[in-house]
């Protein structure tokens, strides 16, 4: 019992070094210190902070700085990047890039001009000392961005701008220290330039122009290894950071490249991105703040007015700064207050870059003591106050824009959206999952259902068992996006009966229906089968063939009929589809004429959506094939059609989707009959009445009339 007794408390001396218990701590820290100050009203982030600082070797010496510590700090830091470049809006950064390099010239600038001469002759430190603080104050770090990400406004313009400008401010900083450190050492001369020059620009080419080659590759052949892609896309995130610190900066910014590098090939909804987020949110970045609480120096508050000078003045200096960019960014984009704010409140943080630069300085004999000891009080005072700008900016933002959509809206059921996916074939049954996950408007409490029509015949309960055992499998690829799947199974003597009756019991908004795999088979469904569909449910539906997986095109080419905005669901697959292009990251080119892109452009200005859209005038709807010029391999290939005696209908329509099996087989293809009345409660009670012979009368003499105009023709 003695040696027990001698066992547990040589286990628990101080700092601990056993490895298991030392992570059980942050653990339950990391669990634990968030709940707790949540109730008052504290940011979980400082949360963390102050617990490192509790804990850590100036506090109560509970944990030492170890190698297993920096290692998760570490990535951490890399991991906050990395998401940052990972959820960058590239269609918001591209339309803002202007803002965001104005921006990021002011947040470096002003608080460079400012700190300067304040080190220079308040605080009395040599040129090369008060030029590398002062470039500290330039930095900021985003350990407020989890806050920004976890309250679902990452794509908000203030924050596309804010992070852009991280990228300037960042790597001109780094590009300082490097330059200080080598004018220190008398090593600034011509070799050393074109040594950096050179190698940023092989870094960049790795990571823009190979990297993501090398992951098409990887997702197309491992498509069905998930856990593979996060191994994969975490080696790019380090092998990134290395390559930066072997081209001469940090490797943070090698971070942040990898993110932008991957971006377009991990939309924000699938099932990778929410691992990513899960795991990085849960474990490293908490490990990160914590560590930065570790480096606080409570003694050096006690050590005299000295040290409280000069941490005082720091902080005030780099928040000044920050303030005043953030405020002059405001006024010159007309942003609100809150956005202002948010700006400010993700910019204000100092921490991965501010500590790299200080560290540096400190390491090379540029900087002393009271510098490094008084950089670490701002980081900790600018987390705080940093953390609390962000959520209070943040909760005002979701206020607004939800103020917005209610106005907006007028009671529409936009955001009580439910999609229905109808299975036939399993085999592809992954991807049509993902599309409709990918389309699905996040803040609808409805499931995308997924609904299997079994014949009700001697075997129905057989096949009925069968078909949710295989339905169950695709719940968990639902979960993993953390989006709700709701499995069907009913009985029905034929499969339109059932989908339609089911798309009425669940007042489905959406049916997303798959490609049939045989020309032959096309024929019979767009001629018989998909005629009832589309007479029985009036909803807007997409008929889906997806060759590839989506991450891997590199267009959307939309063909839009004349009078196809005056479809009642025009707005809805419009939506739907640039939903799908932010997603993807990927532009829209859209044949249509000009009435037609005219109010498209109209509906993306009332909207205030940035879309990545480009026009081309298209009236020949004869001549399919002209298309072949323009419709590249990696495209998706999407068709606005619609319903027989529609506004938009055209007879030539019914025959495109065997013409597009026919002659572009390598392309994933959609095919989109959007919603054209209000409601279809009524169509069961005239199912004997059909326009069916009124219609093909009108076809035959459309047909006769343009072969009679093509004799004439001939024969002039």
């Amino acid at each position: 019992m003695t040696d027990f007794f001698k066992h547990l408390v040589n286990e628990f001396q101080l700092p601990l070094e056993n490895p298991v218990l030392i992570f059980s701590l942050i653990l339950f820290i990391i669990l634990l210190s968030p709940i707790l100050l949540r109730r008052l009203n504290i940011p979980g982030i400082i949360g963390l902070i102050i617990s490192g600082v509790i804990i850590g070797p100036y506090g109560f010496n509970i944990l030492a700085k170890s190698s297993a510590v920096d290692l998760f700090s570490t990535i951490g830091l890399l991991y906050i990047m990395f998401i940052a470049g990972l959820e960058l809006d590239l269609n918001e950064f591209k339309a803002n890039r202007n803002k965001s390099l104005l921006f990021g010239l002011l947040t470096f600038t002003i608080p460079l001009a400012i700190g300067y001469p304040v080190v220079r002759y308040f605080l009395g430190y040599d040129f090369n000392a008060s030029f590398l603080t002062a470039s500290m104050f330039a930095t900021h770090t985003l350990v407020a961005y989890p806050i920004v990400s976890k309250m679902g406004i990452s794509k908000n313009q203030a924050v596309a701008i804010t992070v852009g400008g991280t990228i300037l401010t960042d790597t001109a900083v780094l590009l300082i220290l490097a330059v200080i450190l080598a004018n220190h050492q008398g090593n600034l001369d011509m070799q050393f330039w074109l040594t950096m020059g050179l190698s940023l620009i092989i870094f960049l080419a790795i990571m823009f122009f190979v990297i993501p080659r090398i992951a098409k590759w990887f997702f197309r052949k491992l498509e069905s290894e998930k856990h593979s892609h996060y191994i994969f896309v975490l080696a790019v995130v380090f092998f990134a950071a290395f390559l930066a610190e072997v081209a001469g900066v940090e490797p943070i910014i090698g971070a942040f490249v990898a993110g932008l590098a991957l971006n377009k090939l991990i939309p924000h909804s699938s099932a990778l991105m929410n691992r990513i987020e899960f795991i990085g949110n849960s474990l490293f970045i908490p490990f990160f703040l914590i560590s930065v609480g570790m480096l606080v120096d409570v003694k050096v508050i006690m050590s005299g007015p000295g040290a409280w000078i000069i941490a005082l003045t720091l902080s005030a200096v780099a928040l000044f700064g920050k303030w005043i960019a953030a405020w002059i960014t405001q006024v010159i984009f007309k942003y609100s207050g809150a956005q202002r704010q948010l700006i400010f409140g993700l910019s204000g943080a100092h921490a991965a870059a501010t500590l790299a630069v200080i560290l540096v300085g400190y390491r090379a004999e540029i900087l002393d003591d009271n510098i490094l000891n008084g950089t670490i009080i701002l980081i900790l005072i600018a987390c705080i106050v940093a953390s609390f700008a962000t959520e209070k900016a943040a909760k005002k933002i979701i206020l607004e824009s939800d103020d917005a959509e209610l106005e907006d809206s007028n009671g529409s059921a936009v955001n009580n959206e439910h999609i229905l996916l109808p299975i036939a074939n399993f085999e592809n049954l992954e991807r049509l999952l993902e599309f409709s996950i990918l389309i699905r408007e996040k803040s609808s409490p409805n499931p995308v259902s997924v609904l299997t029509v079994v014949s009700n015949d001697d075997e129905a309960e057989k096949n009925l068992l069968k078909a949710r055992n295989k339905l169950e499998e695709f719940v968990k690829q639902g979960s993993a996006t953390e989006t709700k799947v709701n499995v069907i199974t009913t009985l029905d003597y034929n499969a339109t009966s059932g989908i339609t009756r089911i798309s009425k019991e669940v007042m489905a908004d959406i049916v997303v229906l798959q490609w049939p795999e045989r020309s032959a088979v096309i024929e019979k469904l767009v001629g018989e089968q998909l005629d009832n569909i589309l007479a029985r449910i009036g909803k807007t539906i997409f008929i889906c063939f997806v060759e590839k997986p989506l991450v891997l095109h590199k267009r959307i080419v939309i063909m839009a009929p004349p009078f196809a905005e005056r479809e009642n669901g025009f707005e809805v697959w419009l939506n739907k589809m640039n939903k799908l292009s932010q997603e993807l990251s990927i532009p829209m080119l859209v044949f249509a004429n000009e009435l037609t892109a005219g109010a498209m452009g109209n509906y993306f200005k009332r909207a205030k959506l940035n879309a990545n859209i480009t026009f081309h005038t298209f009236n020949d709807w004869d001549d399919y094939l002209v298309l072949a010029r323009y419709i590249k391999e990696d495209d998706l290939f999407v068709l606005a059609s619609s319903r027989k005696g529609a506004v938009s209908h055209l007879h030539v329509l019914d025959a495109w989707p065997s013409k597009l099996e026919k002659y572009f087989p390598q392309n994933s293809k959609i095919v989109i009959f959007p919603e054209q009345f209000n409601t279809f409660e009524d169509v069961d009670v005239y199912e004997d009445v059909s326009n069916e012979p009124l219609t093909r009368g009108l076809e035959t003499i459309q047909k006769l009339g343009k072969g009679i105009g093509n004799i004439f023709r001939g024969g002039e």
